[in-house]
């Protein structure tokens, strides 16, 4: 189980947190990003609890059993996503005190009729891709961005699919993550020092690749919020040298024709589809 924790709303409506559950015979991730995406519509308190894994009788159980835990202790409903495959299991889930978002049902049912067939109903199969082409390039691509983190290695640039450059704490790192993880992109990072702007040019393993670079950038105020958890009370962390790298990180992307953006505002979802539609402009 994930830990509970709250979307917070601009302007909460209510200070009870609504419980909600995703359910899952998997990770429970694609029923979490799906049920995100929808409970963000809502100036509301969530308390979120995945429940993944959900592959046998007695599981379901158990999961309608917390389910109606939920309802006794909170006095309402909890709201159920599930993307539960088999019929005997979801069937059981739908029987417990819960607003039951049933994606598999929702979709694969509309679809069956439209495409003249029924599905396969087998569990886990969006993930059965262990002997694909697609995972193994995921997974390469994972292992080149872990090595190429934080400028740690020149070695093999040339078969970088993109190569991101930013101050230090501006968001390459999990960017890069999640380009290799979700897109199977090989995706280099390195940091912008205040020893590259005394010279005024990019690190000198990046001018080759300039065509395979895109920056980015963050307000200086947030920068110093995320670098005063990490060291707080630094100079690194200081308001005036925030603005002094952000500022210079800036000016030379300017200068050297880098297409860029400010992560302050963006998720990683965002920032990953703006840099995917760049690269294939």
């Amino acid at each position: 189980m994930m830990p509970d924790h709250t979307i917070p709303p601009s302007n909460i409506a209510s200070s009870a947190a609504r419980t909600v559950f995703f359910v899952s015979d998997g990770t429970g991730i694609t029923a979490e990003t799906f049920g995100h995406s929808v409970l963000t519509q809502f100036e509301l308190r969530f308390r979120q609890i995945r429940l993944p894994f959900i592959d046998s009788i007695d599981k379901a159980h158990d999961a309608a059993r917390k389910i109606n835990e939920a309802y006794t202790n909170d006095g309402k409903r909890p709201i159920v996503f599930s993307t539960l495959v088999k019929h005997d299991l979801s069937s059981i889930i739908r029987q417990s005190n819960g607003m039951h978002m049933d994606l598999i049902k929702t979709f694969v049912d509309p679809l069956e009729q439209e495409l003249g067939v029924k599905s396969t109903h087998t569990i886990g199969r969006s993930h059965n891709v262990v002997d694909s082409e697609e995972y193994k390039n995921r997974i390469e691509a994972i292992n080149f961005s872990l090595a190429h983190d934080d400028g740690q290695s020149h070695k093999s640039l040339s078969t970088a699919d993109v190569i991101l450059v930013g101050v230090s704490r501006s968001g390459k790192t999990p960017t890069s993550l999640y380009l290799a993880m979700q897109y199977g992109l090989k995706t280099a990072n390195y940091p912008l020092i205040p020893e590259d702007f005394e010279r005024g040019k990019l690190p000198s393993a990046l001018p080759l690749f300039k065509s395979k670079i895109f920056g980015l950038s963050i307000t200086a105020e947030r920068l110093s919020e995320i670098r005063n958890e990490r060291m707080p009370g630094s100079k690194y962390a200081s308001i005036a040298n925030c603005r002094y790298e952000v500022n210079e990180a800036e000016l030379m992307m300017r200068r050297e024709g880098i297409r860029w953006l400010s992560s302050t505002a963006k998720s990683i979802e965002e920032i990953a589809t703006t840099i995917l539609q760049e690269i294939k402009s």
